[in-house]
C-alpha cells in the first residue's frame, strides 16, 4: 500500500521515551520524554495533530535539503557554471527552496538496528533539476532510538552529477514542555569557541569566522539563552535573537559532543552529537504568538531552540568553509544524536 502524507510512525524504548513522525517530510511530531521526577511531556514545539502539522509551519521538525540553511542570492559556482536556485527567504535561497525535503512524501520502512528498540529507514530520489539542483540523487535517513535515550538520525546520499548538499532536521525543543511560554531559561553549553557572523547585506555567513570570547556569542560556559538574546550584541540585535552557525570543536573530523541544553524546571537535558562541523543554534524569533500549537497554547517568540547540525550558512559561496559539493562515485554521510537525559 502506498504511503500518504499522513501516515505517521513511533520509536520508543524501555524509559518512556517515544518520538513520532510523519512521512510528509519525515516530520517529526512528538518528542515525549521523562522528567527527573518521572513525569513524561511532550518536548517538540509543533501541533497536536499530523493534519495540522501538514498545514502549519513546513520546517517544524522536519528533514531539510537539499542544502540546509541559506544560499547567498540562490547562486554558486559549480566546475565552472553558475547555478541558480530560487530565492525562498529574503534575497536568498533556505532548505532546499520552495519545494524542498521538508514538503516531500519519504518511503518508511520499518528496519531492524543493531543496539537499537526501533529504527525506521526514509528514502527518497530527487530527480534531477530538481529545485534546481544538478544531478539525480538518492537519500536515505535512518531514524532510530536506545535504551540510552539516544535518538540518531543518519544521512546518506550519493548524486549523478556533482551537485551540492548539507542535510539536516529542524525540531524545536522546549526540555519544559510543549505549551510553556519559552526557552529564555533553558541553559545552552556549546564546544564552540568560533562562529559564522552573518553579513547585514547578504544576510548570511559572508565566510568571516570569529571568536566567541567576550561576546553575547559565547557559550562554552553554559549561560541561559535569555541572557545572550536579550543583550544589546550587534549580532543578536540584528536577528532579533540568535540564529547564527557555530564553529564546532571538533571540526567535523569525528562524532562528537556539539551541545548541551538543560531545563532548570523540568530537570530534562538534551545533548547533541554529531560529525559535522557545524551547529545552527535557532530561537524560533520569527514566532509571534500567530500560530497555536500544542494544546491551543500560542507559539511565542523564543517558544523553543532548533540544534541543527550541518556545514555552514553559505558555504559553497566561501572557500573558506566546509565542502558543500558532493560527486558522483562519493557518499555524502552525516549522523546526528540528541540525548535525553
Amino acid at each position: 500500500m502506498a504511503q500518504k502524507a499522513t501516515d505517521t510512525f513511533s520509536l520508543k524504548n524501555n524509559n518512556n521515551v517515544e518520538i513520532t513522525f510523519a512521512a510528509h517530510g519525515g516530520r517529526l511530531l512528538s518528542v515525549k520524554v521523562p522528567s527527573a521526577s518521572g513525569e513524561v511531556d511532550d518536548v517538540l514545539i509543533g501541533y497536536d495533530t499530523v493534519e495540522e502539522a501538514l498545514k502549519g509551519d513546513l520546517f517544524f521538525g522536519a528533514l531539510c535539503g537539499r542544502f540546509a540553511n541559506r544560499v547567498s542570492k540562490g547562486q554558486f559556482e559549480l566546475d565552472g557554471e553558475t547555478i541558480q536556485l530560487d530565492v525562498n527567504n529574503g534575497p536568498n535561497h533556505l532548505h532546499g527552496g520552495n519545494e524542498g525535503f521538508n514538503q516531500r512524501l519519504w518511503t518508511v520502512k520499518s528496519i531492524d538496528k543493531e543496539g537499537c528498540t526501533s529504527a525506521f529507514r526514509l528514502s527518497l530520489v530527487s530527480p534531477d533539476g530538481d529545485q534546481k539542483y544538478p544531478g539525480e540523487l538518492s537519500v536515505n535517513v535512518t531514524y532510530s532510538l536506545n535504551d540510552d535515550n539516544e535518538f540518531r538520525i543518519e544521512y546518506e546520499a550519493e548524486t549523478t552529477k556533482p551537485t551540492i548538499i548539507n542535510l539536516t532536521s529542524h525540531p524545536y525543543f522546549n526540555l519544559e514542555g510543549a505549551g510553556t511560554p519559552d526557552v529564555l531559561d533553558h541553559k545552552l553549553k556549546l564546544e564552540a569557541g568560533n562562529y559564522t557572523p552573518i553579513d547585514p547585506e547578504l544576510e548570511t555567513c559572508g565566510g568571516e569566522i570569529a571568536l566567541t570570547k567576550g561576546t553575547a556569542m559565547d557559550f562554552t560556559s553554559e549561560k541561559t539563552i535569555g541572557e545572550a538574546v536579550k543583550s544589546d550584541f550587534d549580532q543578536i540585535k540584528l536577528v532579533d535573537g540568535l540564529d547564527h552557525n557555530f564553529v564546532l570543536d571538533q571540526e567535523g573530523k569525528s562524532l562528537g559532543l556539539a551541545a548541551r541544553l538543560t531545563s532548570p524546571k523540568s530537570g530534562r537535558a538534551l545533548e547533541v552529537y554529531t560529525d559535522q562541523p557545524g551547529l545552527q543554534v535557532y530561537t524560533g524569533n520569527h514566532f509571534d504568538g500567530s500560530e497555536k500549537g500544542k494544546g491551543g497554547a500560542a507559539i511565542d517568540k523564543y517558544a523553543g531552540v532548533a540544534l541543527e547540525t550541518q556545514i555552514f550558512p553559505n558555504s559553497p559561496n566561501c572557500d573558506n568553509f566546509p565542502n558543500a559539493v558532493l560527486r558522483p562515485g562519493e557518499t555524502y554521510k552525516h549522523t546526528c544524536i540528541y540525548k535525553f537525559i
